[in-house]
Order: C-alpha cells, then sequence, then structure tokens
C-alpha cells in the first residue's frame, strides 16, 4: 500500500482530542502544500450489549468514529471547495446498514457516515468535490479478530464467498474514488 500511496510525512492525531483533531488538516496543508484527498478510516469498538453500554463508551466511539470524521473533513472541504478539487472518502461499515448486536455505539456512528456522505456529496458536487463512503462487509483486521474464533466462522457463513475480506482488497477501491476517472461518482 506504501507503495502506491507514496511516503508522505506522518502527523500524528489523537481523533478523541478535539484540539489535535482541528489541527491536522492545517498540518496536512503545511507539510504537504495541498490537500486533495482525504480517507477517513478510523474506527474503533466498545462493544457490549446496548442496556449495559456505559455512556463514556458511546462517546468515545462517537468521538473516533464519527465527530473526527465531520470536523477533518469539514476543514479539508474548505480546501478543496477553494480548488474546486477534491476526494472526500469515508471508510464506513456494513453493519452501519445491517445492524449488529452488541455494537449499537459502533453501527451508530458508521451510519451517521453514510447518512453525512450521502448530504454533503450533495452540497459539493458543483465545486467537483466528490464525497463517498465505502461500506465493506467484515475485513482481516485487529478490530475482526478481537471478535473471537466463534463469531468469525459464525459470520463467514453468512459472506457468500465465506471468507473475511483482506484490506489490500478495499485500497482498489479507495484508490479508485481518489483518482479523477471517478469524478461522476
Amino acid at each position: 500500500l506504501a507503495a502506491e500511496i507514496g511516503n508522505g510525512p506522518v502527523l500524528p492525531c489523537d481523533l478523541n482530542n478535539k484540539d489535535s483533531v482541528e489541527a491536522l488538516i492545517p498540518d496536512a496543508e503545511k507539510a504537504l502544500g495541498q490537500v486533495d484527498i482525504l480517507v477517513c478510516n478510523a474506527g474503533i469498538t466498545k462493544d457490549n450489549l446496548f442496556v449495559q453500554l456505559k455512556d463514556e463508551d458511546w462517546e468515545q466511539v462517537l468521538n473516533v468514529n464519527l465527530t473526527s470524521t465531520f470536523r477533518l473533513a469539514r476543514a479539508a472541504v474548505k480546501l478543496m471547495m477553494r480548488k474546486r478539487f477534491g476526494r472526500l472518502i469515508g471508510i464506513t461499515s456494513v453493519v452501519g446498514v445491517t445492524g449488529n448486536p452488541g455494537q449499537a455505539n459502533y453501527t451508530a456512528t458508521k451510519a451517521g457516515m453514510i447518512g453525512m456522505t450521502r448530504s454533503v456529496s450533495r452540497e459539493l458536487a458543483s465545486r467537483k468535490v466528490t464525497v463517498n463512503a465505502i461500506a465493506p462487509g467484515f475485513i482481516e483486521t485487529e478490530m475482526t479478530a478481537a471478535l473471537g474464533d466463534s463469531i468469525l466462522e459464525e459470520v463467514q457463513t453468512r459472506i457468500p464467498v465465506k471468507r473475511l475480506g483482506k484490506p489490500d482488497e478495499v485500497v482498489g477501491a479507495v484508490l479508485y474514488l481518489a483518482s479523477t476517472v471517478a469524478s461522476y461518482l
């Protein structure tokens, strides 16, 4: 993946900290000269049954997964609109559409990203800024590994290809949506 994207500066950001999030896009513009593409791919889980879900777990998942996406996108879009070019890509999840037991907070954030994408794409299309979301199914990551073998085996029975996806299989969609070839989408 790094070979396809290239080597660039590493700009750490605490997505649970408003000041850190709001500094990232200006820092990226200084480091890169411009910001044409933003991929919002952060996601954390704090799973629990709905009636046992703690307020702080709800708030942290919303802050990292949805609120930081909003703040980063808002800052980046201001730069993109001036240039009349930009690509905003959110990585959401299939559970944002289907729901998933024990993940009310996570699914709410991913559903929120889908709704935000639909609204913002209508606002920015005339400015040549595309806004898209990719909602992959279950992908082999540390997050899905934490679900445990029995849950993953059950999940795979519902997937037509009977396996989890690989991160590289999502990268192609991101690269396509980031390209000028996808200017209509």
